[in-house]
């Protein structure tokens, strides 16, 4: 059976919606930059790869991957998007490696993209009436009632989470303090200048994530307001949150046949991937049960793991994971994640494994395991292996 390599993986810097670098930067326009430049690094002309799969979540439909298809110069390259919110670019790359390692295709380009600045405000006419129509409707991931909890994220994931599993607001305080700090330190050390692609602006190419806090203190995040107040002991705050944000992120996807034979740089492989559902209550600990469905596909043990990315939808779920699946905190999130960088919800889980995958190999590799939850009680991993 052939492998699944990675040969290139691409991502912008992420920018901060609404008043960013990228507010006015179409999801296309993002998406069209890494793709093009995931095939660019990819040592193989663009009519080799058999399909773009792109993730999507909030752009309102279409077809996204298509689109940049051809504005990247793909023409005879088919596309498809996939929405598995917050998880839907690790379940691209999956889909992509499961084309590869079945014999299906030879190379496939897979990642996501999000613009929280330009996503479209939809309408919706509700049943039996003429002109009742609700404002700035939102397709619904499960089934609930009105008012149900479960439609706000900083209770489905980020409280349900932390009562959960016993957190405090001064541990998720000191957990996104130190995503902030992590970022920080990538940043000025360079550590993202291989991954990051420069995206055109009027101010000129926007290469570097504006969404970290450089003057961030604890004392600054244990004065933010709880997000519910009216909730006795509330903890999550926007401090403690992640960001809403506008990005994009690409990896290119070669057999392991055509890379021994067109002599191709591989900068790792495809070992597992899974996804996993929950209750939406409890989409936040959807990462408790997905990680080991990856791992056990991969063969792997938790010990294995020699770093990983767990999103920071909310500070409460990477630290929930590390205390259940009793993982090093100093190995998780090495370069900040979406407390610091930010969280471009369809992007973000193709940035964790393009970040993943390089600061893999400037520690000389290993196993690396990119998970999140996502919308509607889901949850996805993506576990890679560079030599």
């Amino acid at each position: 059976m052939p492998q699944a390599v990675i040969v290139s993986a691409v991502r912008t810097a992420v920018g901060t919606a609404w008043k960013g670098a990228l507010a006015s930067t179409p999801a296309t326009e993002l998406a069209t930059v890494v793709v093009r430049a995931a095939v660019e690094r990819s040592g193989l002309p663009g009519t080799r790869f058999g399909d773009v799969v792109l993730a999507e979540s909030m752009a309102g439909g279409g077809d996204l991957a298509r689109y940049a298809a051809i504005a990247g110069g793909l023409h005879g390259v088919p596309g498809q998007s996939v929405n598995r919110h917050c998880a839907g670019s690790l379940t691209a790359v999956g889909n992509a490696a499961a084309a590869i390692r079945s014999g299906m295709e030879s190379a496939v380009l897979a990642g996501g993209v999000e613009s929280a600045s330009t996503m479209p405000r939809m309408t919706w006419r509700v049943p039996g009436t003429v002109d009742h129509v609700v404002e700035g409707w939102i397709p619904p991931s499960h089934p609930a009632p009105a008012g149900d909890p479960t439609l706000d994220m900083t209770i489905a994931v980020g409280w349900n989470t932390a009562v959960e599993a016993g957190l405090k607001r001064p541990e998720l305080d000191a957990w996104a303090l130190r995503s902030h700090e992590r970022a920080v330190a990538a940043i000025d050390s360079g550590a993202f200048a291989d991954e990051i692609v420069p995206v055109p602006g009027p101010d000129g190419p926007f290469t570097v994530d504006e969404h970290p806090r450089r003057n961030t203190s604890l004392e600054r995040l244990a004065g933010l307001r709880p997000i519910h107040p009216e909730i006795d002991g509330f903890s999550i705050t926007a401090g403690n949150s992640s960001g809403i944000n506008d990005a994009a992120a690409a990896l290119g996807l070669v057999s392991s046949d055509v890379v021994e034979a067109e002599g191709l740089t591989a900068l790792g492989r495809v070992r597992a991937w899974a996804a996993v559902g929950v209750d939406p209550a409890r989409t936040g600990m959807s990462v408790v049960d997905v990680v080991p469905k990856a791992l056990d596909r991969a063969g792997l043990r938790l010990a294995d793991v020699a770093l990983w990315e767990i999103n920071e939808a909310f500070a409460s779920v990477p630290l929930a994971a590390c205390r259940i699946l009793s993982i090093d905190e100093d190995v998780v999130n090495t370069s900040g994640s979406g407390c610091s960088i930010g969280h471009p919800v369809a992007a973000s889980g193709a940035r964790m494994l393009t970040t993943l995958v390089y600061e893999l190999r400037r520690r000389g590799g290993g196993i690396g395991v990119a998970a999140m939850c996502a919308g509607g009680g889901q949850g996805g991993a993506v576990v890679v292996e560079v030599d």
